[in-house]
């Protein structure tokens, strides 16, 4: 089940962090090496000032036993005698330096920040730099400037590593879900080839937060950009848990389930069974118990007593509804807005989608709940392939049952191709 897959909320940051410090560990040789270390390499390009400066600092570190706590304590000297963009080149290799050899990353981030502040390094080795520089700042929680450096590591070119999903991360790591997700708009805008896991985390994050606006949005998201049944099921499983919906709002949304290829579990059938009501839609419960058996989550056997239950109440009902079909049908046209609306509840069940259609319109007309018969007028036109007219009438459900209607104006979208 999805919902016992939300992680910690901390763990992407150990994630990412492993990720940069390989990296990182991999690369410092090539970028140490992009400045000779000796004092004396630098007299052409750089100040007298700073090479002043350098030379006792850096002999801490040449001895036959560097001490590279000593040059961290005496490091603010070296930024304090830089005079140009050399220097503060140098300065900042220097810092790389410092902080890789101690095992610190708050130095390895100053060091690769000077570096490129210095515009002196290598246009090839731009993206990489900026990808350590966001990696440790993520590592750190300043997740406002590992986006700016991740952002600026993108622009560069940089694609390893998962750039963008280090981005959307920062943002759930602040409960910025909102954030996350126009991130996520944009960057595909841009061109940017969508992650089933960008959705999948921001997902879990809205999930364990209870933030049902936000996972309503990424569920749509969700399956706009990866339409499988898995995906439906991880989404409607959490808007289920998170928004609250009556019985019949609930039977609604499982019923989007079963539409979808969603539904996964015996629970799932047994809450839809159950409020479905076999004494009322019996038809639509005998077809949901078969589906049930077919998936393996019912045996057709006396074992099975829910089942067997169950399916003597549809089987001595659905008859009956066939049967007296004709009069609940004049009842629901003659009668008030609750003989409508069941009027329309058995054609559902019976599969007679258009007379629904047109039973649960008539019950709006006479004063019924508008919400309920609007959301049922729209997945009658849906069941029919009226798709256009569907998302027109879904979208006009407020109140407690827009979350549902909104998910079945999103399937529609889905089968008109987007």
């Amino acid at each position: 089940m999805f919902l016992s897959l939300a992680s910690a909320r901390r763990s992407s940051v150990r994630g990412f962090a492993s990720r940069m410090a390989l990296a990182l560990a991999l690369a410092s040789g090539a970028v140490v090496a992009s400045s000779a270390f000796a004092p004396a390499a630098y007299a052409q390009s750089n100040s007298r000032g700073f090479a002043a400066a350098y030379q006792p600092v850096a002999a801490l570190v040449t001895s036959e036993t560097p001490d590279w706590a000593g040059a961290a304590a005496r490091f603010e000297t070296l930024v304090a005698a830089i005079q140009n963009e050399d220097d503060r080149n140098v300065a900042g290799n220097f810092a790389l330096q410092i902080g890789t050899n101690t095992n610190n990353p708050a130095f390895q981030r100053r060091g690769l920040e000077m570096m490129l502040q210095s515009g002196k390094v290598a246009p090839a080795q731009i993206g990489q730099f900026n990808f350590f520089v966001a990696s440790l700042a993520y590592q750190a929680e300043d997740f406002a400037a590992a986006r700016a450096a991740m952002q600026a590591a993108i622009a560069a070119g940089w694609t390893q590593d998962d750039p963008h999903g280090l981005i959307v991360e920062s943002f759930n790591n602040e409960e910025n879900y909102a954030g996350a997700l126009d991130y996520i708009d944009s960057a595909v805008a841009a061109g940017a080839a969508p992650v089933e896991n960008w959705y999948l985390r921001v997902l879990q994050e809205t999930y364990s937060s209870g933030n049902v606006d936000q996972s309503l949005r990424v569920t749509t998201m969700l399956v706009k950009a990866f339409p499988t049944s898995e995906n439906w099921m991880k989404g409607l499983q959490v808007i289920n848990e998170l928004a609250e919906l009556d019985e019949q709002a609930q039977l609604d949304l499982l019923r989007l389930m079963r539409a979808t290829g969603a539904m996964s579990q015996r629970p799932e059938y047994a809450r839809y069974i159950d409020f479905a009501d076999p004494r009322i839609m019996s038809n639509e419960v005998l077809a949901v118990l078969a589906e049930g058996v077919a998936a393996g989550h019912f045996t057709a056997a006396a074992s099975d007593e829910y089942y067997t239950e169950i399916k003597a109440i549809a089987d001595a009902r659905a008859p009956q509804d066939r049967r007296d079909l004709p009069t609940i049908v004049r009842d629901g046209e003659t009668g008030a807005a609750l003989d409508a609306s069941v009027a329309g509840d058995v054609l559902y069940s019976l599969g007679d989608f258009a007379r629904a259609e047109a039973m649960y319109q008539l019950a709006i007309q006479k004063g019924g709940d508008r919400n309920v018969a609007l959301t049922r007028v729209g997945m009658m036109q849906v069941m029919q392939g009226k798709n256009a007219e569907a998302i027109a009438t879904l979208r006009s459900v407020d109140g407690a049952r827009q979350p549902v209607a909104h998910l079945w104006a999103t399937w529609a979208e889905e089968k008109m191709g987007g």
